[in-house]
């Protein structure tokens, strides 16, 4: 276990060791007993957590505030657009002021190309940690409750097992990169046998993909590439079929969403789940485009653990407001 990690950022979780993250979870699963038990874990009592928002959430928001009131602080709501940051707060400025202020900044940040910039500029500024609550090329505190949820429904330890990270369709948006990158960066770590499955327009960014397999030589795990939908579900004990923006082809709103309709028919449905492990767990970050993205009967039925991965949010955040923010 690593007891040092007073005043960590965490942008990234392919910047902390395995050891890090490994005591991370480890403390996450005692806050998650001691909430169930009702016991008292006011570790952040008189510490104040700046939240600032560039992009609309649900589960983000109120997972870090609620977790934040759990420890026994305060969570600052700080919206981009009703601030003095949308009429010229630089980053720097953001970085010292607010790390003045309070004892933890969180940002999510997800306009492409620059969305990590910014929370790495805020971070070179501020005396106090900053946590990444997405951007657009990492979603570490997802990603850190998926493993956690993960290894609650398979064991600790992964290795051998599959999973299968895919492109979905949806129309809502274009959403960004983060959460399959992360998981790629993140599942590879841990010795799994990951798929990433994607039309050839959805590709993920290179410099990434290249960090995943990486990862693998000194996990012992597998990381396959492949473009059929199908073909992502054969004999997978996990299925994180999400959607994403082609922001690797295209900026441009309107050609991603003609892109998009090309494959309207990757949606995960029950034939499909039929395919993978009669064990195997379905996963998604949510909100998913229901009956578009999978099916009521796939992410309401009996395999789905989204609303366990939802949960988990709360216990990763709280342990790295706890070991970050001390």
């Amino acid at each position: 276990m690593q007891t040092d990690l007073r005043g960590r950022d965490l942008i990234t979780e392919q910047e902390w060791t395995r050891e890090e993250i490994d005591t991370l979870l480890d403390v996450a699963w005692d806050l998650k007993r001691k909430r169930a038990l009702g016991e008292s874990h006011a570790y952040l009592r008189d510490k104040v957590m700046a939240m600032l928002f560039f992009f609309t959430s649900t589960r983000t928001r109120a997972s870090f505030e609620a977790g934040m009131a759990q420890l026994g602080g305060h969570a600052q709501f700080i919206d981009s657009e009703t601030t003095q940051i949308s009429h010229g707060d630089t980053a720097k400025e953001i970085g010292e002021i607010l790390g003045r202020y309070c004892d933890g900044i969180a940002i999510r940040q997800c306009d492409w190309n620059f969305g990590n910039q910014y929370i790495r500029e805020v971070a070179q500024a501020s005396r106090v940690p900053v946590l990444n609550m997405q951007c657009d090329v990492y979603h570490p505190f997802q990603i850190l409750a998926d493993m956690m949820t993960i290894q609650e429904k398979l064991g600790r330890d992964l290795r051998g097992r599959t999973i299968n990270v895919s492109y979905a369709y949806a129309s809502s948006y274009q959403k960004p990169l983060s959460v399959p990158q992360s998981l790629i960066l993140l599942m590879t770590r841990y010795g799994m046998n990951v798929r990433l499955a994607h039309p050839p327009e959805f590709a993920l960014m290179p410099d990434i993909v290249q960090q995943a397999k990486d990862n693998t030589k000194a996990s012992g795990g597998s990381f396959e590439m492949m473009d059929e939908f199908d073909a992502g579900f054969k004999d997978a004990d996990v299925i994180y079929a999400k959607s994403w923006g082609c922001w690797m082809a295209t900026e441009d709103k309107a050609e991603s969403a003609v892109i998009g309709k090309k494959y309207t028919n990757w949606i995960t449905d029950e034939r499909r789940m039929a395919l993978a492990k009669e064990s195997a767990i379905y996963m998604h970050c949510l909100p998913a485009d229901r009956n578009i993205e999978v099916t009521d009967g796939v992410i309401d039925g009996p395999q789905s653990v989204v609303y366990d991965e939802a949960e988990n949010r709360l216990h990763v955040q709280k342990a790295a407001m706890a070991l970050t923010m001390r």
